[in-house]
């Protein structure tokens, strides 16, 4: 079996960051895989790159990127001052679903969060992946929110 890495992704990983979020049926509608990259990825990326409470993390099994997810860091004032993790972009090539690789990349997530102060971690999902729900449920998740977003 081969070993699988955390890491911070690299500008390199971006085209396959890319493809990962295209990958299913939401990610088909909203993403722009193609080449070149549309520069609005690059420019997003730089801005990650140099925000320090943004981590834009890839999965990579050898030298393959096999999943990706952003943490961003959020000091707040509620909850007497917590600071929170909220959890986006989460994908995991097609191949290796249902792998428990999703899994380990919350347990990776988790100790991200707890290591920069979080006392809270939060993530959306769409309505429309209950495999997800129930993914985010068996992991402690609670669905205690109503969530609404405002596209601009």
């Amino acid at each position: 079996m081969t070993q699988i890495a955390f890491r911070r992704a690299e500008a390199a990983d971006l085209p396959a960051i890319v493809a990962l979020l295209a990958d299913d049926p939401l990610g088909r509608q909203r993403e722009s895989p193609g080449s070149p990259l549309n520069s609005a990825y690059t420019d997003a990326f730089q801005a990650i790159s140099v925000d320090p409470n943004q981590l834009l993390a890839v999965v990579t099994e050898e030298d393959t990127v096999i999943g990706t997810l952003q943490i961003s860091f959020i000091p707040g004032i509620s909850r007497q001052g917590a600071w929170r993790g909220q959890i986006e972009a989460v994908r995991i090539a097609a191949a290796r679903r249902n792998s428990g690789l999703g899994r380990q990349m919350f347990e990776w997530a988790i100790a991200q969060c707890k290591s920069r102060g979080c006392r809270l971690i939060q993530l959306t999902t769409g309505k429309e992946r209950p495999d997800a729900h129930r993914f985010y449920e068996k992991l402690g998740f609670v669905d205690s929110h109503i969530g609404y977003k405002l596209a601009l």
